[in-house]
């Protein structure tokens, strides 16, 4: 009798929480919304530099901080806020993760220094990898398997692609109109809707597995980024051998040695060093760390270039970077068929190639470039290769580890990625303002953003040229039983529309919530 009372109760209790949930298509919007936020974030300030740069009196090493602060901070913390997640429950990581990046984003468009704007990029950062994560855990758990996940999850996608694409426009919409501050400002409304949407319907849930978080380690790879970027934007004016750029760059070395030696002693490391004895691991985390050093660059110094030299207002520079954003989810989407005609490893050196094309072509830029020429035809070559590129490196990745370590190995090549591009972007601001020689003139400008694109298309062949010989030929089965080609399209599927995202802005938005939400065990 008890067992039957006890049995009522819970299908009762069962039914009331079927009455009282949410809808399906709800909770997709508000998972949505918060992706979009972090995704637009990353690349909507690029177009707002040139007004901040006068607005707040930043120099080159600023404007560059703006960007680096949010993706060092994002990369850093992107794998511990999916697995903060599975201890202490989506709901509450994205409601914690949406609190910090509209709180900072409140701080940073009413800065009044540009010390303050930074603190508020890093705290965005910080907020963005704890939410990320969450926006396709809390998805996942409230569709059940099958066509309709499939479809939530392509919606979700579509929604972050969408959000680095219009960044720029976006960006320069609300710059033109309002002020450099409503890029941020702008995060404001829209973060308050979907937290109340979410403090209302999102369900709390948490993953079976109780892991510990790895947070020395996120703190030391954080900090020791942040200290070799530093160190690396200090060459230019005090050069080399100077206390102020050997100290930050052998502290930076410092952390990350430390960094590796606690990922090697910890029970759950945020970096399994294991992992990177698997070759399709090892190379395609290289050739990504290369890729995105160059890729990285590409749309803060375009955007510098239409603003600065060419004299074009940041609606217009917005609107002429479309093509760019466009022809990467074009890459990306024509990756996986190409893979299964020429095979990964050859799609990712075709990738590189192309990407280095449009690079070498942008190199010939000039104080009088017209439109066609410099900026939306090498654009597209330089961004169709991008999308191209990533597509395969992450499926060879994810095809090269155990089941269970595939969401993980995923986000280690987003981290990878990330990381690259924050250093990436050091190394040629540096090269850039060297080059220049500190003057604003268009002339000086020109030759500065000239050898960045010459620099970043020696970096693309080589990463080519690692990819050739070292990249295996297809991926492996794993320990999954299924088939190479078979894993190459399932993890292909998965990334091509996150390396869409990610290459539109930096870094990681889009691709870095997928991969950690995979590895915390939605």
């Amino acid at each position: 009798m008890t067992r039957m009372l006890a049995a009522a109760d819970t299908a009762d209790a069962a039914r009331a929480r079927r009455r009282t949930a949410p809808p399906t298509w709800l909770v997709v919007a508000l998972a949505c919304a918060g992706q979009f936020l972090v995704v637009l974030d990353v690349s909507v300030v690029n177009v707002a530099l040139p007004s901040m740069r006068t607005g707040l009196g930043l120099d080159a090493q600023g404007q560059q901080w703006v960007v680096n602060a949010y993706a060092i901070a994002f990369a850093g913390f992107m794998l511990l806020g999916g697995r903060a997640g599975d201890l202490y429950g989506r709901k509450r990581m994205f409601l914690v993760g949406l609190g910090l990046f509209t709180l900072a984003s409140l701080g940073g468009g009413l800065a009044q220094q540009g010390w303050q704007l930074l603190v508020a990029r890093a705290v965005q950062g910080l907020g963005a990898a704890v939410l990320a994560p969450s926006t396709l855990t809390i998805l996942t758990a409230a569709v059940p398997e099958g066509a309709a996940r499939a479809r939530a999850i392509g919606t979700w996608t579509a929604v972050g692609a969408g959000g680095g694409a219009a960044g720029g426009l976006v960006g320069g919409v609300l710059v033109d109109v309002l002020s450099w501050r409503w890029v941020l400002l702008i995060n404001v409304p829209v973060g308050a809707v979907v937290l109340a949407g979410a403090v209302l319907w999102l369900a709390e849930s948490r993953a079976g597995e109780r892991r510990r978080l790895d947070l020395p380690g996120a703190v030391l790879v954080t900090a020791g980024l942040a200290t070799l970027a530093y160190g690396i934007s200090q060459t230019e004016a005090a050069g080399w051998t100077a206390t102020a750029t050997v100290v930050p760059l052998l502290a930076g070395l410092a952390l990350l040695g430390a960094f590796l030696a606690v990922e090697a002693r910890t029970a759950a490391p945020l970096m399994p060093l294991g992992l990177l004895r698997v070759r399709a691991v090892a190379s395609a985390n290289v050739a990504m760390l290369l890729s995105g050093s160059a890729m990285f660059c590409m749309w803060f110094f375009m955007t510098l270039y239409t603003q600065n030299v060419l004299d074009y207002t940041p609606l217009e520079a917005g609107l002429a970077l479309v093509p760019s954003s466009l022809a990467v989810i074009v890459g990306s989407k024509l990756a996986p068929r190409l893979m299964r005609h020429m095979g990964v490893r050859y799609v990712a050196v075709t990738g590189s190639l192309v990407a280095a094309v449009g690079f070498g072509w942008q190199s010939t830029l000039g104080v009088e470039g017209a439109y066609l020429t410099s900026i939306m035809v090498p654009g597209i070559l330089m961004m169709l290769g991008a999308g191209l590129a990533a597509t395969p490196l992450a499926a060879l990745a994810t095809s090269g580890a155990r089941p269970g370590e595939a969401g993980l190995v995923s986000g280690l090549v987003n981290t990878s990625r990330t990381m690259g591009g924050s250093l990436g972007l050091a190394v040629m601001a540096t090269i850039a303002a060297a080059r220049s020689g500190g003057s604003g003139a268009p002339g000086a400008l020109t030759d500065g953003y000239a050898l960045v694109f010459r620099t970043s298309t020696g970096v693309l062949l080589a990463g080519a040229v690692l990819m050739l010989l070292w990249l295996p030929r297809k991926p492996s089965a794993g320990s999954s039983g299924t088939a190479p080609a078979n894993s190459a399209e399932k993890s292909s599927a998965n990334a091509s529309t996150n390396s869409s995202t990610n290459s539109s802005g930096n870094s990681s938005g889009n691709s870095s919530g997928n991969a950690s939400a995979n590895s915390s065990g939605s």
